[in-house]
This record gives structure tokens, C-alpha cells and sequence, in this order.
């Protein structure tokens, strides 16, 4: 996949996962960098059980929404300690 496209899967990723853990958001930039950063940590928690191991649009959509999820959660998990 290409900048592109990571951008665009980003995006996505980045808003469901705002949309999913029903916080204010973040904007536009940082919904793709969470969305990308999201993607790294869905495809590394999902590779390191086996059930990830590459896939189409929806897939990283799919994985990267999940790392994205874990990310917001982690921050906000630190913003309270």
C-alpha cells in the first residue's frame, strides 16, 4: 500500500476509533497519525498471536482501527495516572 492509501486507512482508522471510545476527538492530523500508528500496533499485537498476516482494504482498516483503539486507550490511561 502506498502514502496513499496508509493516509486514507489512517483517517479511517483514526475516526472509528474516536467514534469507538466516544471521546472528543482529536482532529483531522491526529486522527491519521493515530490511525497510522494504529496500524503499527494492530498488525504487531495481531502478527505476535498468528492472526494476522497481511490482507486487503477492509483488513487494515479492521487491524488498524483495533491498534488505534489500543493506543487511545493507553493515553488515556497515562493522562489519569
Amino acid at each position: 500500500m502506498g502514502l496513499i492509501g496508509t493516509i486514507v486507512v489512517g483517517l479511517i482508522a483514526g475516526w472509528l476509533a474516536g467514534k469507538i471510545m466516544k471521546g472528543s476527538g482529536y482532529g483531522v492530523l491526529m486522527d491519521i497519525l493515530l490511525g497510522i500508528a494504529g496500524g503499527i500496533i494492530g498488525r504487531f499485537v495481531l502478527g505476535s498471536f498468528g492472526l494476522y498476516h497481511g490482507g486487503g482494504l477492509i483488513m487494515s482498516i479492521v487491524v488498524a482501527t483495533l491498534g488505534a483503539v489500543i493506543l487511545v486507550w493507553f493515553v488515556r490511561m497515562l493522562k489519569r495516572a
